[in-house]
């Protein structure tokens, strides 16, 4: 004789044993959310037992019409709920798990291209400094008079925004300039 076993929770299924619900506004919108996947889940369970010979009986197959109604209270009760609810949840996140696709992948995968990015502009950057480096030397080369000018700019990494310098540098490199032939 096999003995009946009751299935486990399905691996989807949220665990009581996760987490305890929080406490306050939050607490309650999860609890809301989840009478709301258990109305859906119920939802569904019906609609598979609705036969059609059910419905031609009197009283049988209504049945699906009470479950509509209550999966549309509890998102009626969680979208006043969302009025008070001050979490932000990017619209990409949103939209991702509109496409079936999980956030936690796609965030790790953002992360790395970001990354990536980051080295990408961190070279340009060294390399715009190695020109400016290498201008500077040219310049001091060619313009001696400008070398005070120009030598605490390529010492320091930040010696002023690129219009700063330019202001000092032009008007000096103008006056050096034999007939203004800039």
């Amino acid at each position: 004789m096999v003995s009946p076993q009751t299935p486990g929770p399905a691996p989807d299924s949220p665990r009581s044993s996760q987490s305890p619900v929080p406490e306050g506004h939050q607490g309650n919108l999860e609890l809301e959310l989840l009478g709301l996947a258990n109305a859906l889940y119920n939802l569904g369970t019906t609609v598979i037992n609705d036969s059609t010979k059910e419905r031609d009986k009197p009283g049988g197959g209504k049945q699906v019409g009470l479950r509509v109604n209550q999966v549309v209270q509890h998102l009626s009760t969680v979208d006043n709920m969302a009025l008070d609810t001050r979490t932000m949840i990017p619209m990409q996140i949103l939209t991702d798990i509109d496409n079936a696709r999980n956030p936690m992948q796609l965030t790790r995968e953002r992360l790395e291209r970001t990354a990536t990015e980051n080295q990408f502009m961190n070279g340009k950057i060294a390399a715009i400094a190695s020109y400016r480096d290498y201008l500077n030397e040219a310049l001091c080369q060619n313009f001696p008079e400008l070398e005070e000018l120009l030598r605490p700019a390529s010492d320091a990494v930040v010696a002023g925004t690129p219009s700063q310098l330019a202001h000092e540098i032009v008007p000096a490199i103008a006056e050096s300039v034999p007939n203004g032939s800039l």
